[in-house]
């Protein structure tokens, strides 16, 4: 399933000159011809195509080269690798992303949504290096490490593989306020209405503790919590309640609930517990409360507690502990992603 999101967006020149490049990246071409645009348009139409196409990896940037009276531009892109090359990384990754799929093909959508997050969850690691392969599919599924450019292209092939409809977002960076990159996640379409999907967020998140599901079917009020708005206009999310945390009944609104639930686990020998705060306001009083009643559920059992929690999105992450911790409370830390080129 081929969704092309940003092609649609486009005018007639802009489309014919997409198609020509896109056509011309991916038979790995060493120049062809494009339709005249300025390089203001061309740059633009190459980040759409790799929103729009994750399986062009190998296309680091491009020049051009053109006379004053012709409409066309002959446009020589710049590869990662040779065009042998090319041809081994596309069919390795080809087989990677069938054997991947197998599994996922007779699954309702909802549960394809879930395979594709708990592999990047389990699978792949920050790249805190931030390596060039690190950007695009190469990284996640053949190195097992990726930034959120790589992690959300990622995404959107498996679920084009898996017939999902499925778009690449992509932030704003906001130097002045300490936010030097632009972010990349992603929106999943299930059953009529999008959703944002951050698989980047919440595989940073799980080094806390648990799998996490913070950013997992947000609305659109939900991912401006800590979200810089988009560059490019995506469809409204404005179904709220199929949020993982509360579609699964763990998002709390009494205090009192919380030792019941982490009684609970506790009896059920799980040491974690993670639950979405729908209470009010996520003040430090009521952290304090929180972490006042889930310590007398932990001491009868002769446990400490830890507690981490994500301020933007109200989860709470509540870990018993053999020995007292150091730190008994912390705030967590979602990663920020880097540039998307």
């Amino acid at each position: 399933m081929k969704n092309e999101y940003y092609y649609q967006t486009l005018n007639k020149m802009q489309k014919a000159a997409y198609h020509a490049m896109y056509e011309g990246f991916a038979a790995a071409a060493s120049d062809f011809l494009v339709p005249r645009l300025s390089n203001g348009e061309l740059g633009d139409l190459f980040l759409r195509i790799r929103l729009d196409h994750p399986e062009i990896f190998y296309v680091k940037g491009f020049h051009y080269r053109f006379t004053e009276t012709s409409d066309w531009v002959s446009m020589i892109p710049e590869y990662m690798f040779e065009k042998k090359k090319i041809a081994e990384h596309k069919r390795s990754l080809e087989a990677r992303i069938t054997r991947l799929i197998r599994p996922a093909l007779s699954m309702t959508v909802e549960e394809k949504e879930r395979y594709i997050h708990d592999f990047i969850c389990e699978n792949v690691t920050y790249d805190q290096l931030k390596k060039q392969y690190s950007h695009e599919i190469i990284g996640p599924l053949q190195q097992g490490i990726g930034v959120c450019e790589g992690i959300a292209k990622t995404v959107k092939i498996l679920c084009d593989r898996l017939g999902m409809e499925c778009i690449i977002a992509i932030s704003e960076s906001d130097p002045e306020n300490g936010i030097k990159y632009r972010h990349a996640w992603n929106l999943v379409k299930i059953k009529g209405a999008w959703y944002h999907l951050d698989a980047t967020f919440d595989n940073s998140l799980g080094r806390y503790g648990a799998k996490r599901f913070d950013y997992y079917n947000l609305d659109d009020k939900k991912i401006a919590r800590d979200h810089r708005p988009v560059i490019y206009k995506v469809p409204a999310c404005t179904d709220g309640d199929h949020f993982y945390y509360k579609e699964n009944r763990l998002s709390l609104t009494k205090i009192e609930d919380v030792g019941k639930r982490l009684d609970a686990a506790l009896r059920k020998k799980q040491t974690s517990f993670v639950f979405h705060w729908r209470g009010g306001y996520l003040t430090r009083e009521v952290l304090c409360e929180i972490m006042e009643n889930a310590a007398q559920t932990a001491k009868k059992r002769q446990k400490y507690i830890r507690l981490s929690f994500n301020w933007a999105q109200a989860v709470l992450q509540i870990m018993a502990v053999d020995q007292l911790p150091e730190e008994e409370m912390c705030k967590e830390e979602a990663n920020e992603g880097e540039t998307v080129i």
